[in-house]
């Protein structure tokens, strides 16, 4: 067999949480944010988690985290 390698782009984006959840960052934060309220762009910043749907698959990229 040959070794298991995480997914670069993966790890940069996600962080698994004590209890087995992924946490991420919310997307639409990057550019043209002057025409997004200020309310909308606050709310962005926090962080979010994945949906359980992609739970399998995001742990499948990220074997040793």
């Amino acid at each position: 067999m040959p070794k298991l390698k995480t997914h670069s782009g993966a790890k940069k984006r996600f962080k698994l949480t004590k209890n087995g959840k992924v946490k991420r960052a919310h997307a639409f934060k990057r550019h043209i944010l002057n025409k997004k309220d200020t309310k909308r762009k606050r709310a962005l910043r926090k962080a979010a988690y994945a949906d359980k749907t992609n739970m399998k698959a995001l742990k499948l990229l990220m074997p040793f985290k």
